[in-house]
């Protein structure tokens, strides 16, 4: 093997694209991959031992998702587990992730996650109502109700999901319900993806959200998160913009100065540069040779510095870049007013939400550092807000500083 290596995780497709949703805003389920669309026992062994041998350790990071990852089977996981178990180091440890639509889980699944300490992620779309708009069975069926008793039964088993819910033009049109039903499932976290799909000639899809959508949704969310329910529950993109500006690095990859740290590994063994990248270009090889070898060769490396070295020269003048680095290099489709190709295409949303929540989040981590508690903190941020809108009508300029009026900015979702 060669020389090993730090700071990676992958991310397992054990059963390929197969799921039992038909979500509408599915990106992957078209996505055709050769061989075998159920991880085989040699493959599975292959890859935990390559992956446990290209680490530095001593926690080794495998994120299982899909398709559907339960649709492998609960032997599957078992069997995971004891290879784990055999080929780790003493005194190493394997962080198992499992990235679930919630359909299948039941009491012997719940059981399993929590005996062998997995962590998971949850899809689950805020409402009810948004929910079942865009996440049906594979009959065409409502999967709501289903789901969330997944939740409730996982948090049953001591087990609180991080809920990921989706950013679609649906889901935009009830920010405030669709948060507020995801914090009083009472997991403690959640987080918001984007669904930004193109059709084969690059347009945007309808069911896609747009930039400023993208942003008013985050707004209105940071608004009542961060003035009403700082400590009771934590926003992913939240918490990774405070943790970047306290002096931290953001774990999210595509918040990240540069791509690459989690290559995909599809069931048929075969290693991709990234989840949004399972394409021949982007093919990085097999696990006859070793994962290390793969993310240090020339096809990841040139992958891992695109990133940064594509910035178009509005992102490398923007005040925010240190924040986002560009976005996530598979949305860079834009032409910006500059004339420039490559242009991260909810960059404006970004900004929007930037502009809104860098004040507040800066005086966060300065109260938090003082050990202030969370509610003095509600209290502090609320009253300086409230000055801040002190004496700014309807027709003055937004004191977020955007040069729109308040009334075409933020006065809407003042809090």
């Amino acid at each position: 093997m060669s020389e090993k290596l730090s700071q990676f995780a992958v991310m397992v497709k054990p059963i390929g694209s197969a799921c039992n949703l038909r979500c509408r805003y599915c990106y992957y389920l078209p996505v055709h991959v050769s061989g075998n669309q159920r991880m085989s026992h040699e493959t599975l062994e292959k890859m935990i031992r390559n992956v446990i041998e290209s680490s530095q350790g001593p926690t080794v990071s495998f994120v299982w998702h899909g398709g559907e990852p339960t649709l492998v089977g609960l032997d599957f996981y078992r069997e995971t587990v004891d290879l784990q178990k055999k080929y780790l180091p003493e005194g190493w440890e394997a962080w198992n992730n499992l990235q679930t639509n919630g359909y299948d889980l039941d009491d012997e699944w719940c059981a399993f996650l929590r005996d062998n300490h997995f962590d998971v992620g949850l899809s689950i779309d805020g409402t009810k109502a948004n929910h079942d708009w865009f996440r049906k069975d594979a009959s065409g069926k409502d999967t709501y109700d289903r789901v969330r008793g997944s939740v409730l039964r996982l948090k049953e088993y001591g087990i609180h999901p991080d809920l990921l819910c989706t950013v679609t033009a649906h889901t935009v049109q009830d920010p405030i319900g669709i948060y507020e039903a995801l914090r009083d499932l009472g997991t403690g976290w959640m987080q918001f993806i984007p669904v930004v799909n193109r059709a084969q000639d690059g347009t945007v899809l309808p069911e896609s959200v747009t930039p400023e959508q993208y942003g008013d949704f985050l707004c209105q969310i940071f608004n009542r998160w961060i003035y009403h329910d700082l400590g009771k529950v934590n926003v992913q993109l939240f918490i990774e913009l405070i943790n970047v500006l306290a002096g931290g690095e953001a774990s999210l990859c595509w918040l990240q100065e540069t791509c690459g740290k989690v290559p995909v590994i599809e069931a048929d063994g075969g290693v991709y540069s990234c989840d949004h990248f399972v394409r021949e270009q982007y093919y990085l090889g097999t696990l006859d040779d070793p994962i290390s070898d793969l993310i240090t060769g020339e096809k990841q490396a040139s992958f891992h510095i695109e990133k940064k070295e594509g910035l178009t020269g509005k992102c490398l003048s923007c005040p925010y870049l240190s924040l986002c680095h560009g976005g996530c290099p598979k949305d860079r489709f834009l032409v910006n007013e500059n004339g420039e190709q490559g242009q991260y295409y909810l960059c404006e949303g970004l900004r929007q939400l930037f502009r809104v929540a860098r004040g507040p989040m800066k005086r966060l981590v300065e109260l938090n550092a003082l050990h202030f508690p969370q509610q003095e903190i509600m209290q502090v941020l609320r009253q300086e807000e409230q000055q801040m809108w002190k004496g700014v009508g309807r027709n003055d300029p937004c004191p977020c500083g955007s040069g729109k009026k308040a009334k075409k900015c933020c006065l809407p979702r003042r809090p």
